[in-house]
């Protein structure tokens, strides 16, 4: 029997607000029929007993790359689905698939197969558009990105990209680059959210590229100028442009390697939960075991290896990728960086909801928008993952009572 209503009771229910104790979140169809603080009687629907666990809205990824072992550049549809369906298991309820540097065909390609598994994900996490990170970056702070395909913004080539489809939702450049202004204006012509990433900036270059539409910083402090001096005069950086400019919203890896706690809680103090949002960043080895992997496509990708919750390079010399997933991301802002879990869970629900201008539809419990809901414990293991009012993970006591209900 497939109940059109859900109803989840006993739960703790997390507001951008407050914790509702006791509550109830009521279910029709894919949308939010109701939230309160007291028992909802209704009929024919499928109880779910949160068992004091904490009820929130389902969490967003801004910026991932794969997990489970597959990755958005390996060139399949199936790929796309097997990400979207391995992160699900862990809180994830809308994602935006991200792309590497590489060259225009690619590009295209990513595109392309974006469009057609969009269709076909049923299983996984709602895809919310894809970001295109790169080609146009500084190479040296290129990061893990193939040092083959940095380059410059090229019109013809941005422009043909954007005219083949309508579901690039972001785009991450180095702004100080020649045609990175016209560039972030064409962008927000367009109405997608232009980043500034892998970037040599300075503020003076910082701040003229937010007026010309770059509102957001990728991965703040990965791949990113600090405090630089040029002779005797020190010069800001893109990591204080994006502290002192309180219109740029960041988006952080709070695996605890990529960022140690201490800058988690710098980050915190200084942008807030309003203006900060939490990535996953994950590469194909997120959700697998400890050993080598391949950053990127499986064809043609940069080996890797994977150790201490991180990806390396192999001679062990940089950071290669991230591999957390959004429960950890969570786990890490409350246990690493003490942040109240409302302001953590608000860092990866409504935050990046209002980053990505879906807010009207995702993050938060609200009568109306989308049933994206996950209950999980105090240590924010997950308990049951919905995507659109669909339970598409349940751990195994959540599956018997399901079973037993039916």
């Amino acid at each position: 029997m497939r109940f059109q209503k859900k109803k989840i009771s006993n739960g703790q229910i997390i507001t951008p607000y407050r914790i509702i104790p006791g509550g109830t979140v009521l279910v029709e169809g894919n949308k939010i029929l109701a939230v309160s603080e007291y028992d909802i009687p209704v009929s024919d629907a499928l109880e779910i007993d949160a068992g004091g666990r904490y009820v929130a809205p389902g969490f967003i990824d801004l910026h991932i790359h794969g997990g489970g072992g597959s990755d958005f550049m390996d060139g399949d549809v199936e790929a796309f689905l097997a990400v979207a369906e391995k992160h699900v298991q862990y809180g994830t309820t809308s994602m935006v698939p991200t792309t590497l540097s590489s060259d225009t065909a690619s590009l295209m390609d990513a595109v392309q197969l974006y469009d057609k598994a969009h269709a076909l994900n049923k299983r996984g996490s709602e895809f919310l558009g894809i970001h295109l990170e790169g080609p146009y970056f500084a190479m040296n702070q290129r990061g893990a990105q193939d040092p083959r395909y940095i380059r410059n913004p090229e019109p013809a080539e941005y422009r043909a990209v954007l005219e083949s489809t309508s579901s690039v939702v972001r785009w991450s450049a180095a702004p100080e680059l020649p045609g990175s202004l016209e560039f972030g204006r064409y962008l927000r012509s367009k109405g997608i959210l232009a980043a500034i990433a892998h970037t040599d900036a300075i503020y003076e270059e910082v701040l003229e590229a937010l007026e010309c539409g770059y509102t957001h910083a990728t991965h703040l402090y990965s791949a990113m100028s600090g405090v630089t001096r040029k002779n005797a005069f020190r010069y800001a950086g893109a990591i204080e442009s994006a502290f002192l400019l309180d219109e740029m919203t960041v988006e952080i890896i709070a695996d605890g390697v990529h960022l140690p706690p201490p800058l988690l809680k710098l980050v915190y103090k200084i942008k807030g939960a309003d203006k900060t949002a939490l990535i996953t960043d994950a590469m194909r080895a997120a959700g697998m075991p400890p050993g080598e992997s391949i950053l990127g496509a499986l064809n043609n990708g940069l080996k890797v290896i994977v150790e201490d919750n991180v990806a390396k390079l192999p001679d062990r010399s940089s950071f290669a990728g991230s591999v957390a997933t959004a429960d950890q991301l969570v786990r890490n802002m409350v246990q690493l960086a003490d942040v109240p879990l409302i302001d953590a869970v608000k860092m990866i629900t409504s935050t990046p909801a209002a980053i990505m201008n879906v807010a009207d539809r995702k993050g938060a419990l609200v009568a109306g928008k989308d049933a994206d809901i996950v209950i999980f414990d105090a240590d924010i293991n997950m308990d049951m993952v919905m995507v659109g009012g669909n339970l598409l993970y349940q751990a195994q006591h959540q599956k018997q009572l399901h079973e037993a209900g039916r």
